[in-house]
């Protein structure tokens, strides 16, 4: 399907992705059940109201559903030098040989070399420690290389699921929660590796797959390990100067017969979330079907396999806002936001969700 001719033709900037959003509209917390949050289905000539349990009707029989299946790690761990000042760790990705990269929030760095005493969970003091080893992924790299290590020599997933937090948006104001530990993963989240959990299928519960499975909705996963750049704003004017982050990502070959099983029937590739786009998208650009991408999807750009994309509403002038103006236009995506502020539509990852075709 062809762009608007208006979006394939203008030059776009940051602010044109802005907008002004009430602070009481964030969700702090999620809805009471998962599928009990409210939907914006844009898939007819006018959008409707609806409630994400919903959905299965808004789909037909050979449709295939393409879910992330990462699961988010408890990337968040605090500690102090030995000088006293307070260290936070978010786990960025675990590298191998018990090393890991990190963003490091601190008042002053420590030195290359430099051991930091991790704080451990009640009850479970091991010896938790951080040593610095420099940069990643280079010598300039934006974040920072680590050694985790215990008494145990436990590996850094051991480590994060004993000690660790909740690696919770910024925008969330309170301290993770034993609810959070259940609400910000997805029902079947298999692959460890996510410091951000893919959103858009927060809302899926057993009931809703069972209505989907009922119908003939095809379901199939793919895994991309989402990034803290996820909440990262764009920072350039002119967009095209944005470096955008890294992710890793993998197109199992069961996923990628199940698409063209669905393609050669004539169904639809429905996308849930914006990670399941950017990897099933960066596969077909680049026929690589498993390592690290850094796609930056702006309007212009020619899907080739999403036709249909479940996602919830995104950050002002961040990169997932331009995704979905790509997807299904500038103008009718910035109309759609600006119906759901009046709506009180509930934003960001806890928030409500929408239904978008390609347009």
């Amino acid at each position: 399907m062809s762009l608007p001719t208006s979006d394939a033709q203008r030059v776009f900037t940051l602010s044109d992705f802005d907008f002004e959003l009430p602070e009481a509209l964030i969700a702090q917390h999620p809805a009471a059940e998962r599928s009990g949050s409210r939907l914006l289905d844009d898939t007819g000539d006018v959008s409707v109201d609806r409630i994400f349990k919903d959905l299965p009707g808004l789909l037909r029989a050979g449709d295939l559903l393409v879910f992330n299946d990462t699961k988010v790690i408890n990337a968040r761990l605090f500690g102090e030098k030995a000088t006293g000042g307070k260290v936070e760790l978010l786990i960025e990705r675990v590298l191998g040989g018990n090393q890991v990269a990190a963003h490091m929030r601190v008042s002053k760095k420590p030195e290359v070399g430099a051991t930091i005493k991790m704080t451990c969970a009640p009850g479970q003091e091991d010896g938790l420690c951080a040593t610095l080893l420099g940069r990643w992924p280079n010598v300039d790299g934006p974040i920072y290389r680590f050694v985790l290590s215990n008494d145990r020599g436990d590996d850094p997933y051991t480590l994060m699921e004993r000690h660790g937090h909740v690696p919770l948006p910024p925008y969330i104001t309170h301290s993770d929660s034993p609810e959070d530990v259940q609400r910000y993963q997805t029902v079947f989240a298999k692959n460890p590796g996510a410091v951000a959990a893919p959103t858009a299928a927060l809302h899926f519960d057993e009931g809703v797959f069972a209505q989907l499975d009922a119908m003939g909705v095809h379901r199939a996963h793919v895994t991309l390990h989402v990034g803290a750049g996820t909440f990262q704003p764009v920072k350039t004017e002119n967009i095209a100067e944005h470096q955008m982050h890294s992710e890793w990502y993998n197109v199992p070959a069961e996923t990628q017969e199940a698409i063209a099983a669905c393609k050669a029937r004539g169904g639809r590739i429905v996308a849930v979330g914006t990670t399941s786009v950017r990897t099933l998208e960066s596969w077909a650009k680049t026929g690589i079907a498993s390592g690290d991408t850094n796609i930056f999807i702006t309007p212009g750009f020619e899907f080739k396999l999403v036709d249909v994309l479940v996602t919830n509403f995104h950050l002002p002038k961040s990169s997932l806002m331009m995704l979905v103006s790509a997807f299904t236009g500038y103008d009718h995506v910035m109309g759609l936001y600006r119906d759901a502020i009046a709506r009180g539509y509930r934003f960001f990852s806890y928030g409500d969700s929408m239904l978008l075709k390609r347009r």
